[in-house]
Protein backbone atom coordinates (compact mmCIF):
# COMPACT_ATOMS: atom_id res chain seq x y z
CA UNK A 1 0.00 0.00 0.00
CA UNK A 2 1.24 3.40 -0.71
CA UNK A 3 0.69 6.59 1.43
CA UNK A 4 0.85 9.79 0.30
CA UNK A 5 2.22 13.24 0.73
CA UNK A 6 0.62 16.67 -0.64
CA UNK A 7 0.46 20.39 -0.39
CA UNK A 8 -2.90 21.86 -0.96
CA UNK A 9 -2.94 25.73 -1.89
CA UNK A 10 -5.67 27.53 0.41
CA UNK A 11 -7.91 29.97 -0.34
CA UNK A 12 -5.26 32.46 1.21
CA UNK A 13 -2.61 31.40 -0.74
CA UNK A 14 -0.98 29.45 1.90
CA UNK A 15 -0.10 25.80 2.18
CA UNK A 16 -0.94 23.12 3.43
CA UNK A 17 1.09 19.60 3.55
CA UNK A 18 -0.14 16.10 4.92
CA UNK A 19 0.15 12.67 4.53
CA UNK A 20 -2.65 10.37 3.91
CA UNK A 21 -3.21 6.85 2.78
CA UNK A 22 -6.12 7.69 0.65
CA UNK A 23 -5.72 11.24 -1.39
CA UNK A 24 -8.71 10.63 -3.39
CA UNK A 25 -10.77 10.17 0.22
CA UNK A 26 -8.08 12.93 1.86
CA UNK A 27 -8.96 15.37 -1.31
CA UNK A 28 -12.84 14.99 -0.40
CA UNK A 29 -12.47 15.22 3.39
CA UNK A 30 -10.45 18.86 3.13
CA UNK A 31 -12.65 19.92 0.49
CA UNK A 32 -15.64 19.39 2.45
CA UNK A 33 -14.23 21.07 5.66
CA UNK A 34 -14.77 17.35 7.30
CA UNK A 35 -11.62 17.74 8.83
CA UNK A 36 -11.81 21.20 10.67
CA UNK A 37 -8.65 22.91 11.69
CA UNK A 38 -6.43 24.95 9.45
CA UNK A 39 -7.95 24.27 5.88
CA UNK A 40 -11.78 24.03 7.03
CA UNK A 41 -11.14 27.80 7.78
CA UNK A 42 -9.47 28.48 4.82
CA UNK A 43 -11.60 27.33 1.94
CA UNK A 44 -11.34 26.08 -0.97
CA UNK A 45 -8.35 24.16 -1.54
CA UNK A 46 -6.73 23.19 -4.51
CA UNK A 47 -4.04 20.23 -4.33
CA UNK A 48 -0.70 21.25 -6.17
CA UNK A 49 1.62 18.06 -5.08
CA UNK A 50 1.69 14.59 -3.99
CA UNK A 51 4.11 12.16 -4.19
CA UNK A 52 3.88 8.50 -3.27
CA UNK A 53 6.16 6.33 -0.42
CA UNK A 54 6.36 2.90 0.11
CA UNK A 55 5.32 3.06 4.17
CA UNK A 56 3.36 5.82 6.39
CA UNK A 57 7.14 6.38 8.07
CA UNK A 58 8.34 7.55 4.71
CA UNK A 59 5.99 9.62 3.94
CA UNK A 60 5.66 11.53 7.51
CA UNK A 61 9.17 12.04 7.87
CA UNK A 62 9.09 13.58 4.12
CA UNK A 63 6.10 15.89 5.59
CA UNK A 64 8.04 16.80 8.37
CA UNK A 65 10.92 17.93 6.48
CA UNK A 66 8.53 19.95 3.90
CA UNK A 67 6.78 21.91 6.83
CA UNK A 68 10.55 22.79 7.66
CA UNK A 69 11.06 23.87 4.09
CA UNK A 70 10.59 27.77 3.25
CA UNK A 71 7.48 28.75 0.68
CA UNK A 72 10.29 29.56 -2.13
CA UNK A 73 11.48 25.96 -1.82
CA UNK A 74 8.31 24.40 -1.93
CA UNK A 75 7.29 25.98 -5.05
CA UNK A 76 10.63 25.17 -6.62
CA UNK A 77 9.99 21.58 -5.60
CA UNK A 78 6.25 21.81 -7.01
CA UNK A 79 7.60 23.22 -10.25
CA UNK A 80 10.07 20.22 -10.52
CA UNK A 81 13.22 22.43 -10.47
CA UNK A 82 15.65 20.37 -8.11
CA UNK A 83 18.16 22.97 -9.41
CA UNK A 84 16.53 25.72 -7.43
CA UNK A 85 15.46 23.28 -4.18
CA UNK A 86 19.26 22.75 -4.19
CA UNK A 87 20.49 25.77 -4.19
CA UNK A 88 17.96 27.33 -1.74
CA UNK A 89 18.91 24.29 0.26
CA UNK A 90 22.16 25.41 0.08
CA UNK A 91 21.80 28.84 1.09
CA UNK A 92 19.67 28.10 4.09
CA UNK A 93 22.21 26.60 5.34
CA UNK A 94 24.66 28.74 4.92
CA UNK A 95 22.13 31.47 7.15
CA UNK A 96 22.49 29.40 9.79
CA UNK A 97 26.19 29.18 9.86
CA UNK A 98 26.79 32.77 9.66
CA UNK A 99 26.94 34.35 13.13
Amino acid sequence: MDFYVYILRCNDGSYYIGHTEDLELRMAQHASGELGGYTAKRLPVTLLWSESFPSRDDAFTAERQLKGWSRAKKEALMAGDWKLVSQLARNRAGKGSSG
